[in-house]
């Protein structure tokens, strides 16, 4: 199987985008782009001579604003997202235990509520070394937020520890965001050394996500309406 895998990052939003691809298929998806980041995306597609089938949604985000119905438009790329999805584009809808072909590469979707009910990551499994992309379910040394949205801290803490948590220690963890310059971690040093999660009950747990009190993300007011039409403002969609 000839990978391509690229890990590229939005400053304004702190977002990470994952290319993906299959070398000898010449096909690839792009995992949680960025409107503002379209022409960077589609340059590094066809820099290596790819296709874009796919833009995966790990969940309806409310700090940025998706590509991916431009990506459609562009070039008939399709998204994917929660089988219960809110989203009304059109799109290729999964649940757990369900799969995504991507030429040879396949990953496996896991639903990880929590942050939000639709929350999905996606596990490509490897003879050496796995990757998971968690989306804001597990991020580097800390988690997503549960404070709206349809979040629920006992959720995300069973979502973690019943879904992720249970993944092979050296799998590669790469998170939807970071705010500090970390680009990956593993399953092993999240269970060993997460702030949030290391050491706590669920109950803890849910003590600890409902007092955080942090201020809504800046741009939650144009971000929600544009992403439940994949990245088209309400009036286009």
């Amino acid at each position: 199987m000839a990978l391509l895998f690229e890990q590229l990052f939005d400053p304004e939003s702190s977002t990470y985008t994952y290319l993906v691809g299959d070398d000898e298929a010449k096909v690839a998806a792009l995992i949680d782009p960025v409107a503002e980041e379209l022409e960077r995306d589609l340059a590094r597609v066809a820099a290596h001579g790819l296709r874009l089938v796919h833009t995966i949604e790990t969940h309806v985000h409310a700090d940025h604003v998706t590509s991916g119905a431009q990506m459609t438009e562009r070039t008939g790329s399709k998204p994917v997202v929660h089988r219960h999805s809110p989203v009304t584009c059109d799109a290729l809808r999964l649940g757990h235990g369900e799969q995504l072909r991507l030429g040879a590469p396949v990953f496996d979707v896991l639903e990880t509520p929590g942050h939000t009910p639709e929350s999905l990551s996606f596990v490509l499994p490897s003879s050496e070394v796995a990757r998971v992309f968690t989306g804001d379910a597990l991020l580097i040394g800390t988690c997503g937020r549960t404070d709206f949205q349809g979040g629920d801290p006992g959720a995300l803490y069973d979502s973690i520890h019943q879904r992720l948590f249970v993944l092979p220690d050296a799998t590669i963890v790469y998170p939807g965001h970071d705010y500090q310059g970390r680009t990956s971690s593993t399953i092993g040093e999240e269970k060993r050394a997460n702030k949030r999660l290391a050491g706590k009950t669920r109950d803890e747990f849910i003590v600890l996500m409902n007092a955080l009190g942090l201020p809504p993300p800046k741009k939650l007011d144009v971000a929600l309406p544009a992403n439940l039409g994949c990245g088209r403002p309400p009036q286009a969609h």
